[in-house]
């Protein structure tokens, strides 16, 4: 009996701090901008995207949550607007896997209406490894093969990039309560990083001859491929921009999320009005 008796008394303040946390699942699609990627924000070569997470409300307007997400990105000169840019005749894919920890502001009070809209922003860390497919489709991550020279001594100012980066997300987007326990949401979800290398491209053409001595031909071909182009431009074109390292890379997420709210009370709704429900004392009856 006394076990019993703790155990609902540890069980207690667990139950009651459950009002105000909910599951949260995304589902939608990924891009980026950047080099191979002009459009700060389209849905041209968009990719999945899919995340899971858990919200904390900390009252009626304010929550915190944190999230897990994966994502695949890419660019395609072939898509570019600008001839000289098709020329180039680059592309990449990547994979992302993001975790993030943000806090979100509910403009008006889903305990009292149906919809809302919201604001989301936060700190987040990610990871990405570019990678590109050659004329007969075999894959290659590019990172490794330095493709602007860098972590040759001839270019002492190029490190090689990390492949694990820090994030701002920000965004926003609008909810809506379905009943008391799931609320369904669109969001747009922009992520500001510190990277131009999402796409393996920042700076300029280096010289394929100091390139090959350092990295292999594999790093020639791959760091230009007009050649691979009809009637392409068979010149290396040595000392030329590659890139525009004055602008990071940036990609996003946007789609459909879902949350579960665990325990009683009304989706999107804060423990305090929950447990004032649970602990209002009992009415005396004559």
């Amino acid at each position: 009996m006394r076990t019993i008796l703790f155990g609902l008394l540890a069980f207690f303040p667990v139950s009651l701090m459950a009002q105000g946390w909910h599951l949260t699942g995304f589902g939608g699609v990924a891009n980026y901008q950047g080099d191979l990627q002009d459009r700060r924000f389209t849905t041209q070569q968009a990719q999945i995207a899919i995340g899971i997470g858990v919200q904390y409300d900390i009252n009626k307007h304010f929550a915190v949550r944190g999230m897990a997400n994966y994502g695949r990105i890419s660019g395609d000169d072939r898509f570019n607007k600008d001839a000289g840019l098709r020329a180039r005749n680059l592309s990449f894919k990547s994979q992302i896997l993001e975790g993030n920890v943000q806090f979100m502001y509910r403009i008006l009070d889903l305990e009292e209406k149906r919809w809302t809209p919201y604001l989301v922003a936060g700190l987040g860390v990610f990871g990405f490894d570019p990678y590109t497919h050659d004329t007969l489709g075999n894959k290659f991550y590019l990172q490794p093969l330095g493709t602007e020279g860098q972590g040759l001594t001839a270019f002492p100012d190029r490190a090689m990039y990390s492949r694990v980066q820090l994030t701002i997300p920000f965004g926003g987007g609008i909810q809506l309560r379905l009943n008391d326990q799931i609320t369904l949401g669109y969001e747009i979800g922009m992520r500001k990083t510190f990277t131009d290398y999402l796409d393996d491209v920042s700076t300029n053409y280096v010289d394929p001859a100091i390139l090959l001595a350092g990295r292999g031909q594999l790093a020639v071909d791959l760091a230009y491929r007009g050649d691979e182009l009809k009637d392409g431009n068979l010149n290396y074109p040595t000392g030329g921009t590659r890139g525009g390292p004055e602008f990071k890379d940036w990609y996003y997420f946007q789609g459909i999320t879902v949350n579960f709210r665990l325990g009683g009370g009304r989706a999107g709704g804060y423990r305090g009005k929950s447990m004032g429900r649970q602990l209002d004392c009992p009415r005396n009856i004559n």
